[in-house]
């Protein structure tokens, strides 16, 4: 069992492919607040609740010297849609292995109709200027998400 990360903790480093096949690093991002968000599934209502909500608060999270990332499982193509499909003004980073998501302790196990699987909790993160985590959501509502990671900004 991962760590769980904690409020003051340095951010995971990553770098993954975004919706548009560049590579994105954290840490090429210092000097600017980031809201790291984790997702299940592209264009499911849940997260597109949430993706909806992040892409209607972005004029206010720009004015905060911030920028939203969107981490799933999904390839570039699937993101691509999702992120045409309602206009999503963030990237969108395809993390395939899990690899980030379980940096970031959010691969967990979960439940549906009795069958156990591994997935992504949906989740985000603030991460400050200097890298630090500024707050930490894990199984969060997509309608809480947003509202929590904008006053954490």
């Amino acid at each position: 069992m991962t760590q769980l990360l904690q409020i003051g903790d340095l951010a995971p480093d990553f770098s993954l492919t975004s919706d548009s096949g560049q590579s994105v690093r954290l840490s090429d991002l210092r000097g600017r607040r980031v809201v790291v968000y984790f997702y299940p599934k592209d264009d499911t209502s849940g997260c597109t609740t949430q993706a909806c909500g992040f892409r209607d608060a972005y004029p206010t999270i720009e004015e905060k010297n911030a920028v939203v990332l969107g981490i799933s499982p999904d390839d570039e193509h699937s993101h691509r849609k999702f992120k045409s499909k309602y206009d999503l003004p963030f990237t969108l980073l395809v993390d395939a292995d899990h690899a980030v998501a379980e940096a970031y302790g959010v691969w967990q196990e979960k439940s549906m109709y009795g069958k156990k699987y591994m997935g992504i909790v949906r989740s985000h993160f603030v991460v400050d200027e200097a890298g630090h985590l500024a707050d930490v959501q894990i199984k969060i509502s997509p309608t809480d998400s947003v509202e929590k990671a904008l006053q954490a900004l």
